[in-house]
């Protein structure tokens, strides 16, 4: 294990769209050799909380580097290799990034050459992670809304442009610029870094994730809903013992009061919530185990049994990851509150206001959207409630994406497309596709929002094509 290396304050240089950032510094990196002959680094930053408001105090990040184990050389007799880094943006909002080892394209990637970079995003994993207890030395509720404001796009790309100098301060001036590769959300923020600083970039990857360039975050929704019906229609046609199965535990929840063992209660919104399963290549058929299990239950022994609400517990995170609930709306805000956008959309979709357990029409699903009363059914979200309703109704949001900008951008984009996405709809990603210049799409039918994960021999492949063929 190597020795802990202390290092300076090394603050951003250059001009950026953004004019001069607060300074921003390395704290600490340890190096370790992993399985499969890869060098895995620690670094610890601290960065401003708030970069146009310096007296708003710091907030330390974590991320894990990652490149092909090499023997030490004498630099005396032999070039420092300097490898290109590439910065991986993880999905969201609120999730934070799994070791190098467990995503299956980093071997893809080292093979290209490249150095990766792993960030746990502000708020996320080892990143001054948001819980309701860190809030709560926020201040009162006004403190901790403002705070929250500080974790959205536009301060996470801040934060990896300032890392971007760190990193490569010593790196000739060709060599300054990195790749970023983003997913979901991730590739949102590869939208705003595009707006915001393109000359920090080399090439932009995206899978799942091409911006959406709308004002209004219910437009999102409109679309999500669409899909997420068709979503669950596939699923009762797999699985069509599953509509009276559904109504059966609806029934015992709606009779009895059942407490998970987080302490939070097993509504019939938290059931429905196993639609956001739905997104993923192969998930329905966990949604349908879950549905065996606690109807098993109920035959056998007339309540749920203690493993079986365990397992249910763990399949929303939010009791983890409060602030993907948090956030989860105002990711999309330009300028407008979202007033619990998902909420208003859901109450003019009857097929969706409708949870009646006669009849024989299925209880329909929901899926990856967030809800007021999720924050009286999630033990760690019930104290956030008033800070959520503040959020929801702040109108102060700044812009995100400067469309100017991406329409005349330089910085070559390729991204994966997939017309069945659940989460970021088609229509909408052909739209930013035509927006945002110099995008080249692979677009396909036959993958899922996830597929960068689950099928990432095949993204991977298809988003080189798009960089190393040439159209005549």
């Amino acid at each position: 294990m190597a020795k802990l290396e202390q290092m300076l304050l090394v603050p951003p240089t250059g001009e950026s769209s953004q004019g001069n950032m607060p300074a921003a510094k390395l704290l600490g990196k340890r190096t370790h050799q992993m399985p499969g002959k890869l060098n895995v680094s620690e670094l610890f930053f601290e960065v401003p909380k708030n970069y146009s408001k310096a007296q708003d105090g710091s907030l330390r990040l974590f991320a894990r580097s990652v490149k092909r184990f090499e023997k030490p050389v004498d630099i005396s007799k032999k070039e420092i290799k300097q490898p290109p880094w590439l910065l991986f943006l993880q999905g969201g909002p609120g999730m934070p990034c799994k070791s190098p080892q467990y995503y299956p394209w980093t071997d893809i990637l080292l093979d290209k050459g490249y150095q990766i970079l792993f960030l746990d995003q502000r708020g996320t994993g080892l990143s001054s992670t948001v819980t309701a207890r860190t809030l709560a030395t926020e201040g009162g509720l006004a403190k901790q809304a403002a705070s929250l404001k500080n974790f959205r796009a536009d301060s996470i790309v801040m934060d990896c442009e300032a890392i971007r100098k760190i990193l490569t301060a010593d790196y000739p001036a060709e060599k300054k610029k990195w790749t970023i590769m983003g997913v979901s959300f991730g590739g949102f923020c590869c939208g705003t870094y595009l707006s915001n600083f393109p000359e920090g970039l080399q090439e932009v990857f995206i899978s799942a994730g091409l911006p959406p360039l709308v004002k209004d975050p219910d437009i999102i929704y409109k679309y999500q809903f669409r899909r997420l019906a068709e979503r669950n229609k596939a699923y009762y046609e797999k699985y069509i013992e599953d509509i009276h199965r559904v109504k059966d535990i609806i029934r015992y929840i709606q009779k009895e009061s059942v407490i998970l063992p987080s302490g939070g209660n097993f509504s019939v919104l938290r059931l429905r919530q196993l639609g956001s399963y739905f997104a993923f290549h192969g998930t329905m058929d966990i949604v349908h185990d879950m549905i065996c299990r606690l109807t098993s239950d109920l035959n056998q022994f007339g309540f749920f049994t203690r493993p079986t609400l365990a397992a249910f517990d763990e399949m929303m995170p939010f009791d983890t990851m409060p602030l993907s609930a948090l956030i989860h709306e105002p990711i999309y805000a330009r300028g407008h509150p979202t007033r619990w956008s998902a909420d208003r959309v859901m109450s003019h979709i009857p097929e969706f206001q409708r949870v009646s357990v006669d009849g024989p029409e299925p209880v329909l699903f929901t899926g990856e959207m967030v809800f007021r009363d999720m924050f009286k059914d999630y033990d760690e979200l019930r104290n956030l409630q008033e800070t959520a309703d503040l959020l929801a109704h702040a109108e102060d949001w700044p812009e995100l994406y400067d469309e100017a900008q991406l329409a005349k951008n330089e910085v070559p984009i390729y991204s994966a497309v997939y017309v069945d996405d659940m989460l970021v709809h088609f229509d909408l990603s052909r739209d930013a596709a035509s927006k945002i210049k110099n995008c080249k799409t692979f677009i396909t039918n036959t993958l899922y929002h996830e597929a960068l994960f689950s099928k990432s021999n095949e993204v991977m492949k298809q988003l080189f094509a798009l960089r190393d063929d040439t159209v005549d």
